[in-house]
């Protein structure tokens, strides 16, 4: 069974992104490994970052949420 940030519509585009971030910065040249590395890193965040979001709306989640909002 999927994980429900699975289906997002920007989860799918945030792995494109990822994706084609990975195709451009094998290209660079040599000597721009650590700028390739950080690219490579920060579009993967995206992602991960979506998939962490999502998965914050446990009932223990809410309930510190409606009790922010008092």
């Amino acid at each position: 069974m999927a994980f429900a940030f699975e289906k997002l519509i920007v989860y799918q585009k945030a792995l494109d992104l990822a994706d084609r971030a990975a195709s451009l910065t094998e290209q660079f040249p040599r000597g721009y490994g650590f700028l390739a590395d950080q690219l490579n890193r920060a579009s993967l965040s995206i992602a991960a970052n979506i998939a962490e979001g999502n998965g914050r709306f446990t009932k223990a989640d809410r309930s510190n949420i409606n009790r922010m909002q008092i």
